[in-house]
């Protein structure tokens, strides 16, 4: 169990990273949902011992990993949301020296687990080409090979398909789902469908505080008959925007369609519709401006 208590960071530069960040994350993947510069890779990071915070506990199984970082490194897989490698380094080669620095010193145990994690993350065939030259995907499946390496127990995954083509994506998915059955996995996206196919419990993080979390079929059902749309001209979304709560508008056939969130029907033209994970996380960036946060 990983627990979060008031986390907050303050950067030099005076930006709020982390605002009173309170989680209770068991095994499984636990999704975090928020927009660009929500404070997701801050949290990360802190939780990973990279940087400490200015305020609040976070425990692993009960031991203090703030006051004591060497404890998470220990069981931490990470991967990052950009990381750059060796240039004309191998694959195989590449995890053979990333296994010795997280302390897999036994050369045949290194190997076993080489060859199990290049096979599991479908690379086998390209080990000895350099990691410089793969595709996004592949690299992104070898991110999660070396996250793996020591074989953690708290992973942490951020931003992990973005810039992925659909099939690497379900690929992703797919690794993901099988690695989390006896481990927790923190993943940070601002990808709704990722939380939605992965997460059994999910948060959604915007201004550096907690505005939601729970299951995802949970905070949907928290929308049920309460979710409207309707077309409209595009010229005139900011009129609709003074009169209604829209939680999202995109293009459906060539024409402009609002989702609106409203307790009974907005009027007329409009139709009641089954609520989505998107809807919720739409519905929770709109009280953005709750004071929630604990810091001093």
């Amino acid at each position: 169990m990983l627990s979060i208590t008031n986390l907050c960071k303050t950067y030099p530069n005076g930006v709020r990273a982390l605002d009173g960040v309170t989680l209770d994350i068991g095994t499984g993947i636990f999704g975090l949902l928020g927009p660009n510069g929500a404070g997701k890779s801050s949290l990360m990071r802190t939780i990973a011992a990279l940087q400490e915070p200015d305020q609040g506990t976070i425990l692993w199984e009960g031991a203090d990993i703030v006051r004591y970082p060497h404890l998470v490194r220990e069981i931490l897989g990470y991967l990052p949301q950009d990381f750059g490698v060796y240039p004309r380094i191998s694959a195989e080669a590449l995890l053979d020296h990333l296994a010795v620095l997280k302390g897999v010193r036994d050369k045949k145990a290194r190997r076993r687990q080489i060859d199990a994690l290049l096979e599991r993350t479908n690379l086998t065939q390209h080990r000895r080409h350099a990691v410089a030259q793969f595709s996004g995907g592949m690299r992104q499946r070898f991110g999660i090979a070396q996250a793996l390496l020591g074989e953690p127990r708290l992973m942490i995954v951020d931003e992990p398909t973005a810039g992925l083509d659909p099939e690497e994506r379900n690929r992703f998915h797919n690794l993901l789902g099988e690695i989390a059955a006896d481990i927790t996995i923190l993943l940070s996206t601002h990808i709704v469908e990722d939380v939605q196919n992965l997460c059994g419990k999910a948060a959604v993080l915007a201004g550096g505080r907690i505005l939601t979390e729970g299951r995802p079929d949970h905070l949907v059902a928290q929308l049920k008959g309460r979710v409207w749309r309707r077309t409209v001209e595009s010229g005139s979304l900011a009129t609709w925007r003074e009169r209604v709560t829209v939680l999202s508008d995109r293009l459906e056939a060539g024409r402009r369609t609002i989702r609106v969130l409203a307790d009974s029907s907005p009027g007329a033209g409009f139709e009641g519709c089954d609520a989505a994970l998107e809807d919720a996380y739409f519905a929770a960036l709109q009280t953005q401006g709750t004071e929630v946060g604990a810091c001093s």
